[in-house]
């Protein structure tokens, strides 16, 4: 259980820093064991204990990791929520849990820390609820994907086995709210290396960190990558530390995965996942050639992969269909929400991805797109309806459409499709994305403007999106 782990971590780690806040300022395994033993008599006296949710709207540092720690210590489940997000996207996250209480800057946290004291040891319970990850699914619907003790300890089994030690420093390139924080938390505990933190990734810092802390590894999702790689300044950096580089969320272009193999000289792996999964799916090996017959890899793990039509009933290798993974990795369910439960597994328990995929005659998995409109906009899901639902409250907008289309750098971009409310006075793109920032994170902007004379339709006077992609395609 991630408590014990956090006490076991404390007292074989001692005084090596588990974190260094974006300010420079470490904190040690022992201070997160002891500061989280603090705050959660903090926190039981707001409230929390088993049964209950604790919201974090933290930024990026340590005390996140404490808060999480404190919570488990008391049996809660924590919510987090990713800091990049507006305050209204935030509260609408926050909303679907209730939680007892919800912290949100570390002042807050540190006051609730209580010197000298802690809580009393928990029983075992593998059923007990821990994190509570959120995520659109495939349907542009937020939910909060459930993990227990059961779930986390084989995610940890899947990632790091029974031993304890090995762990280097690492860089923090994802949200703590997101998947590959919360539920692989016990993970880095148990390898007892120190995780840098960038309040919000860069490039520049990111280059400057792995160099001067020497990172054996380089992780985090292809935009990040391709970013470091542009950087006009990576000659100044002496990267010959890295002898490995792994990417999540799903595929990354050849061309980048060669340009990097090229200027770092070390081998790629890609990762695919989902949250609904609890982050564990698909894998390519290093030694695996970079070629058009790459994909994303095998199921790791105890993962079983399947593909499957509309009815549930598997495909043929070669033919495309609907990502299915099943694993005692996979969430319960989403808090609150059994309609939406039960539609993203099937009953013999396959969590339904909404990606769509095929296998080869060997079961190496290849993606072919998502069943629905949803875009991947570096490492982060984006679904065209809710960013149209904001630009088409702008006065000059008569009809909008958002369209992604392939991107090195980002993975995929989006287009506004926009059909100006007068043809004389279009808006121009800065304008919308101005407007959009209001209501939307920045990554949900659009980074591109076609005006048009009328959105195309089909024969059912329904939106025709393929059509929307040839024209976007044709505009280049």
């Amino acid at each position: 259980m991630l408590p014990s782990r956090v006490r076991a971590a404390g007292a074989r780690f001692g005084p090596t820093p588990a974190f260094v806040d974006p300010d420079g300022r470490p904190r040690s395994y022992a201070e997160l064991d002891r500061h989280s033993d603090e705050v959660a008599t903090g926190l039981a006296g707001r409230g929390i204990g088993p049964g209950t949710v604790l919201g974090l709207a933290l930024p990026t540092s340590s005390i996140y990791a404490v808060a999480y720690a404190a919570a488990a210590k008391l049996g809660a489940a924590t919510a987090g929520v990713n800091p990049r997000l507006t305050e209204a996207e935030q509260e609408t996250l926050l909303a679907l849990v209730e939680p007892t209480l919800v912290l949100r800057d570390e002042a807050e946290v540190d006051a609730l820390r209580v010197a000298g004291e802690g809580p009393p040891p928990l029983p075992p319970d593998p059923d007990r609820l821990v994190a509570i990850v959120f995520t659109s699914g495939t349907t542009g619907t937020p939910k909060g994907a459930m993990f227990g003790n059961r779930q986390l300890e084989a995610i940890t089994q899947a990632d790091a086995g029974t031993a304890w030690g090995g762990g280097g420093p690492s860089l923090g390139s994802t949200s703590l709210a997101h998947i590959g924080f919360m539920t692989k938390f016990q993970w880095h505990l148990q390898k007892g290396g120190t995780t840098y933190l960038q309040e919000r990734w860069s490039a520049g810092e990111a280059l400057r960190i792995i160099s001067e802390h020497r990172m054996a590894n380089l992780g985090g999702v292809p935009t990040q990558l391709a970013l470091i790689l542009r950087h006009p300044r990576l000659a100044d950096h002496d990267l010959s530390c890295v002898q490995s580089i792994v990417l999540g969320a799903g595929p990354c272009p050849l061309p980048l995965l060669h340009e990097a193999h090229e200027k770092l000289g070390a081998p790629v792996s890609l990762r695919y996942s989902c949250t609904e999964s609890g982050g564990c799916g698909t894998g390519t090996s290093p030694d695996d050639p970079l070629d058009e017959g790459l994909g994303v890899g095998f199921p790791r793990a105890e993962v079983e992969l399947s593909i499957r039509d509309e009815q549930g009933r598997p495909m043929p290798v070669g033919e495309v269909g609907e990502v299915c993974l099943r694993s005692p990795t996979a969430m319960t369910g989403y808090f609150r929400n059994p309609e939406a439960t039960a539609a993203a597994f099937w009953p013999d328990g396959h969590v339904r991805t909404g990606d769509l995929g095929y296998v080869n005659d060997e079961g190496r998995l290849f993606l072919a797109g998502r069943s629905k409109e949803m875009y991947v906009r570096g490492g982060y899901n984006v679904f065209p309806v809710e960013v149209e639902e904001v630009l088409l409250a702008h006065p000059s907008v008569a009809a909008v459409a958002v369209v992604a289309k392939p991107d090195l750098v980002m993975g995929e971009r989006a287009v506004a499709v926009v059909v100006p409310a007068d043809a004389a006075r279009p808006p121009a793109l800065d304008e919308l994305r101005r407007f959009g920032a209001e209501r939307l994170s920045t990554y949900k902007l659009p980074d591109e403007l076609l005006v048009i004379d009328a959105l195309p339709l089909t024969a059912m006077d329904k939106l025709d999106r393929r059509a929307l992609e040839a024209a976007v395609r044709s505009d280049d």
